[in-house]
């Protein structure tokens, strides 16, 4: 029986901003190596034997960063599913199991941004969670906990598996523990991390929905025969899946069904929920520092100090997060490392965009980032990939001028075409029908200076786009 990796890729990651926002959350980052989470995710698993192309579950902001990052690591997707409201795991995982159906397949469920340092152990507790799947039981892993930990569910475990060496019967789910009964849990060697991972047959995990959570079902069914294709991905249709209730797949199902059952693993994993979180996972230095980036140390002591843009020096201090990216900064002691999430929710009570974006915004084309901006002017830098082209467009409140600095540009105004190189510019009067392409095999480079009355990215209007956007 083949596994498919069904791969979540929905969460926001708020307490890394400001790193992860919502437009490029952590998953999509390069946090603990140069790949990203999604990537380090996909290639853990991919060289297993028996294992097929993973189906994918994100957003419709995140569709062409997850295609692209596959491509970057030479793998494919048989499926990237775009949910278009977030409904949480339970629906999540519903559309991926209704895509299998009668394929004789077992999902591996795995949240897209969790680290695993034995990648060898965690195949291991995936083969013993195989043969518990085929025999109809919905498997999660518990993680071995290796301190008492008050951020994460706990899973007790009940009587061994006789057919299965290795996986036990759920006694219990718990929530979130206060730090003496963490304590007690941990000490007792009966209960578990609930790692968020899961396998199982999708005729059986389709089943207990059914019964234990049939609205769910009824809506996710919907979606998946309305969906369709787009380009290389599978729109659900939004108004069926919009009426599914928001549950996470312990509430809907493992709680309530008869047949849950878990597999210890002891893997080095981590959810890296937090900026603490993600410096217990890298190689610190001999004062416990984690340092990243352009960064100078002088008589810091476990501290994690990350630069993305300039440079950071840190002198006489511990026990500090320092994250400096082009537009926002963080600065907080490890005991407050949770409360980031507490600045993003004041970033979007103000209205203000550091929550959200990045100054650098991907698109399936390439990348655009602001580097200057007045009353009626934004000065822009913007890379198109090679063979890739920008949508044919109009804007009503803006001229812009563009400036090529490296690389080939076609450019087309009013229907007339001409190709540009290195020092060449033109002029695009407000009104004027344009389009961008990179007609050659290296990344062009071009400064964009934008004048008008109104500069936002919501005055364009597209007549033609290679990537289906509207």
């Amino acid at each position: 029986m083949k596994i498919v990796p069904v791969l979540l890729s929905g969460g926001s990651g708020s307490r890394l901003w400001p790193l992860s926002r919502a437009v490029l959350p952590k998953q999509l980052l390069p946090l603990v190596t140069e790949k990203t989470m999604l990537q380090e995710t996909l290639t853990r698993v991919s060289s297993w034997a028996n294992v097929a192309d993973p189906i994918i579950v994100c957003g419709n902001d995140h569709r062409f960063l997850v295609a692209e990052q596959l491509r970057e690591i030479g793998l494919s997707a048989q499926s990237i599913i775009l949910e278009p409201v977030a409904r949480n795991t339970a629906p999540a995982i519903a559309a991926a199991a209704l895509q299998l159906l009668g394929q004789d397949v077992s999902l591996l469920v795995l949240p897209a941004d969790h680290v695993i340092n034995d990648v060898a152990s965690f195949e291991q507790a995936v083969r013993t969670a195989a043969l518990a799947a085929q025999q109809d039981q919905l498997v999660t892993f518990g993680i071995k906990p290796a301190h008492p930990e008050t951020g994460y569910g706990y899973i007790k475990r009940g009587t061994k598996l006789e057919s299965v060496p290795g996986a036990y019967s759920i006694a219990s789910f718990v929530e979130k523990p206060n730090l003496v009964v963490a304590q007690e849990y941990v000490a007792s060697g009966d209960f578990f991390w609930n790692s968020g991972m899961f396998l199982f047959k999708p005729e059986t995990f389709i089943a207990e929905l059914k019964e234990h959570a049939p609205e769910i079902y009824a809506a996710v069914s919907k979606a998946v025969d309305a969906s369709y294709r787009d380009l290389d991905f599978l729109r659900l249709n939004e108004e069926a899946f919009a009426t599914s209730s928001s549950l996470s797949i312990d509430y809907a199902v493992m709680e309530k069904t008869k047949h849950a059952v878990v597999v210890p693993a002891d893997i080095g994993w981590s959810d890296v929920g937090s900026w603490t979180s993600l410096q217990e996972v890298q190689d610190s230095d001999a004062h416990g520092n984690v340092a990243r980036g352009d960064v100078y140390l002088q008589n810091v002591e476990n501290s994690l100090i990350r630069s993305e843009d300039r440079f950071v020096a840190a002198i006489g201090v511990k026990d500090l997060i320092v994250v400096e990216t082009s537009d926002a900064v963080l600065v907080a002691s490890k005991d407050a490392a949770q409360d980031v999430k507490e600045v993003v929710e004041y970033l979007k009570q103000n209205e203000r965009s550091e929550h959200k974006i990045h100054p650098r915004a991907y698109r399936p084309w390439g990348w655009y980032e602001s580097i200057d901006m007045g009353d009626r002017h934004q000065v822009k830098r913007i890379m198109v990939k090679p063979g890739e082209k920008l949508s044919l467009q109009m804007h009503h409140h803006r001229a812009e001028h563009w400036v090529v600095v490296s690389g080939s540009a076609m450019i087309t105004v009013d229907g007339n075409t001409k190709l540009y190189s290195e020092n060449q510019s033109t002029y695009i009067p407000i009104g004027s029908t344009h389009r961008l392409e990179n007609p050659g095999k290296l990344p062009l480079h071009l400064i964009e200076v934008q004048s008008g009355s109104y500069l936002g990215e919501d005055d364009i209007v597209r007549y033609e786009d290679t990537y289906g956007r509207s």
